[in-house]
């Protein structure tokens, strides 16, 4: 096994600490992830540009958590998983939303369900989702701008959830009442 340091900003490489204190300041703690990250200046700087990128996209809130936990599901990260249904409740995503998002059932809102199944088909058959799926997507008034951020959001969550694989990162307190396991 490779041993993934946890770092601070007094401990990250030269090219990571700017990074951590920016997530730090701007989050209140510095999570576990991001100590991970920090061990590679060129990961850290990928994972925070690509999700400014997305927190830009057209998406509200709760679409965007939808996203992320459909990827995250499908990607069995554990630590993703209870991250952003932490993350999802401080942004008013009903409950009943995070959890169907938990289980991988179908939502009680037909639009986040269609973006919900959208997701999990693009990282379940690596960018080439079924017809049905795309076609729900685009009924329920999505459109290509917006399909093209899902696969913004899938990016971003592919590398955090690919980390935590590698990592095994250790959950951190704050997220700890929303643990999850695949």
């Amino acid at each position: 096994m490779i041993n993934f340091p946890i770092h601070s900003t007094n401990t990250a490489p030269e090219g990571s600490t700017e990074i951590l204190g920016a997530v730090q300041q701007k989050m209140g703690f510095l999570p576990n992830l991001m100590g991970v990250f920090a061990e590679a200046p060129a990961a850290i700087e990928a994972y925070t540009t690509i999700m400014d990128i997305f927190e830009r996209s057209s998406f509200s809130d709760a679409e965007k958590q939808t996203i992320l936990l459909s990827a995250s599901y499908v990607n069995e990260c554990d630590y993703c998983m209870a991250a952003h249904s932490a993350h999802a409740g401080m942004k008013k995503v009903p409950s009943k939303i995070i959890e169907a998002l938990r289980s991988g059932t179908k939502l009680p809102d037909p639009k986040l369900d269609a973006l919900a199944t959208l997701t999990r088909s693009i990282v379940e058959t690596r960018g080439w989702p079924t017809e049905a799926s795309r076609d729900e997507f685009l009924a329920v008034g999505y459109d290509a701008q917006q399909y093209l951020e899902v696969i913004v959001g899938v990016t971003v969550k592919t590398l955090s959830n690919y980390v935590n694989h590698a990592a095994e990162t250790p959950l951190d307190k704050v997220f700890e009442p929303a643990r999850w396991a695949a």
